[in-house]
Order: C-alpha cells, then sequence, then structure tokens
C-alpha cells in the first residue's frame, strides 16, 4: 500500500539547513516509475544546498525535495511502462533530459541543453519515494550491495572522468581527493595505470585515496608532487589528469606537471575569476576535456561492470545515518573528515 504522504527533506525556505516534513507522495504518470528509498547519499551538491551557498541562492528554488543519489525498489509503474517490474532493485540517471535536441538524437543525452537536475530543478530522492521517467531507471544487479549503490551517481562522475582517455599503462595525476576523487584513484587501477598521484590537502581523505590504490599521495600544505614524482621515476610529466577539486591553483599545477601531449579530464568547477597560463597548454599541446555527468548510458555499463570484474568501492563509504540524523550526516560531510555519507530510509523510526 503506497501511502498518500511520505517524509521527505525539503529544502523549504532560503536559508541554510533542512527541514523533514510530511509531502504528497507522488503517482507515476505515462511512461515513469515510483521508486520506494531504501539509501540515499549525500554528495557535494547537497552540501551545497543545504549551506545555501552562492550556487544554490542562484540555482535552487525552494519549497523543493532535494537529493540525487539513491537506490530503491519500483513500487508502482506508470501506465505504458513494460520493460520493468514492481520489487525491482534499481537506482537512477539523475539527469532528466529534453529527448528531441541535438545532443539527445545524436546519443550525447549527457550534453543536453535543456537537462533538469533530480534533487537540483524537480523533486530529489531525499524521501521515502520518487518518481522518474523510465528512461532514467537504472537496473542494478541485486548480488551489489545496496549502500555501495546509493552513491553509483557520484560513481558515475568519477567513471565519466578517468575514462575519458585511455590510462592504461599511463602515470595519473588527480588533484583532489574527495569521494569522486577516490573513486577515481580505484576505476584509474582497475584499468591499468602505471602510477597514481592524488593530491589534496586533507589527510583524512589522502588516506583512503591510498587505499584505494594511489602510488604516492602527497599534502600540499607540506609535501610536493616534484618529489613524488621523483620517487615513482615520472621523468617526462603526467599523460593524464583527473581535475577534481576545482581549485585554481591545483588546476594550474597540473598544467604545469603534464607531459607534452597530455590530456587532461577536467571535472572540478572553478570558482569565478579562475585563470591559467594557456602557455602550458599551447606549447604542450594539452587536451582539455570539461566532464559533466554521465555518458547516458555508456557509462553506467562501465561502472557495473567495472563492480562486477572487482572494484572495491567499500574504502569510500566512511558513514552510516539514519534519515531523520540527517543533521549529524551533514556535520560529517562538512567536516571534511569522510567519505561517502549513506542515510538509511528502511528503518522506521518516531
Amino acid at each position: 500500500m503506497i501511502p498518500a504522504y511520505m517524509r521527505a527533506l525539503v529544502k523549504e525556505t532560503a536559508d541554510k539547513g533542512l527541514t523533514l516534513k510530511q509531502v504528497r507522495t507522488p503517482v507515476p504518470n505515462i511512461g515513469e516509475v515510483l521508486i520506494k528509498i531504501h539509501k540515499t547519499a549525500i554528495c557535494g551538491t547537497d552540501v551545497h544546498i543545504y549551506n545555501w551557498d552562492a550556487w544554490s541562492q542562484k540555482t535552487i528554488v525552494p519549497p523543493m525535495t532535494v537529493g540525487h543519489e539513491y537506490v530503491g525498489e519500483i513500487a508502482a509503474l506508470g501506465p505504458g511502462v513494460d520493460d520493468y517490474h514492481v520489487g525491482q532493485i534499481v537506482t537512477g540517471e539523475g539527469h532528466i533530459v529534453c529527448g528531441h535536441g541535438r545532443n539527445c538524437r545524436a546519443g550525447n543525452g549527457h550534453w543536453c541543453k535543456f537537462t533538469k537536475g533530480v534533487g537540483v530543478n524537480c523533486d530529489g530522492a531525499f524521501a521515502e519515494y520518487l518518481c522518474i521517467p523510465e528512461t532514467n531507471v537504472i537496473a542494478v544487479p541485486e548480488t551489489t550491495p545496496e549502500e555501495i549503490v546509493a552513491f553509483y551517481d557520484a560513481y558515475g562522475n568519477a567513471c565519466h572522468t578517468a575514462t575519458m582517455f585511455d590510462v592504461t599503462g599511463e602515470d595519473v595525476l588527480i588533484t583532489g581527493a574527495g569521494p569522486i576523487g577516490m573513486m577515481a584513484v580505484g576505476i584509474c587501477r582497475q584499468n591499468g595505470a602505471r602510477r597514481i598521484v592524488v593530491t589534496d590537502v586533507n589527510d583524512y581523505r589522502l588516506g583512503i585515496a591510498k587505499q584505494m590504490g594511489a602510488s604516492a599521495v602527497v599534502n600540499l600544505k607540506n609535501q610536493t608532487v616534484e618529489d613524488a614524482m621523483k620517487e615513482l621515476h615520472i621523468v617526462e610529466g603526467f599523460d593524464v589528469g583527473c581535475e577534481m577539486s576545482g581549485n585554481g591553483a591545483a588546476l594550474n599545477q597540473m598544467l604545469k606537471l603534464m607531459r607534452n601531449g597530455g590530456k587532461v579530464a577536467l571535472l572540478g568547477i572553478a570558482g569565478p575569476g579562475t585563470v591559467i597560463d594557456w602557455n602550458d597548454v599551447i606549447f604542450k599541446g594539452l587536451t582539455l576535456q570539461g566532464i559533466y555527468g554521465r555518458k547516458m548510458y555508456e557509462t553506467w555499463y562501465k561502472m557495473m561492470a567495472m563492480v562486477e570484474a572487482g572494484l572495491d568501492l567499500s574504502p569510500i563509504l566512511t558513514h552510516r545515518f539514519h534519515y531523520t540524523e540527517f543533521e549529524d550526516a551533514f556535520a560529517v560531510m562538512n567536516s571534511g573528515q569522510s567519505g561517502k555519507v549513506v542515510l538509511d530510509w528502511t528503518e522506521e523510526r518516531a
């Protein structure tokens, strides 16, 4: 029995924080699927929304249920949905695209100009139920732990970035050891990178990056990448770069440390006014590729295949909370002393 009302974490007003409240349970329309949420993960985007920073103030229109990393089971099918069944374990692609623009028709939905983000531009997954188009539903193997599937959306960002260029036998520099940077380490290691160096200023997160297979981790407060390169016999520079930090200084350092002809995938969102030395790009013949979301849907196939082949993402999951403890969960995320933080929506509490 699907209830008429459900509990959800709502950005209710234009201010810091979220509110746990009762809202109407969505009803699936033609071509839509209703998912009963089991677990959700907190993304950096959710932290921005919680903190109500400048980006959130320009982007989010309260009141709105937030959250876009989740796993659950199908609770109901809208008219015309035939490819899924009630009870099936699923997650979902977080970008709802138009389906008819040039990029969508060319198979490049991840570049759709009219994308709407679940939990950003429309109601999201920090709730007991979520309704999305069937085209966004991703069926997952029931053998994969649900708390890992809960952050597959973020894993997809890491996968899209770390597989943009061939890393087999290559030396890779990853700037930013947040959860997506940590995942990128494991992906590059899985795919045969020769050496992987990770930079950050957070020892806790660098420690997890080391667990995920980094050859060296560098805390830029007291260490240098150049010393790590010498120890690892990286002579001409890095072959592939994955910029995950959004820090202008980290980006500029990466460009200077790339070998001639190197390739850089850019996921981190640089702050306003970020300047780079274009001479590094031009005279080195570097390739720069911006990354947004996941390829729809090739990235999802690669993600699940790598996990089935043995990629272990469990070191990245550091904290678990019940959804009623969301304040504690966001405090942990804001502390920087965490990997992925998962909220459980299956256990009933007062």
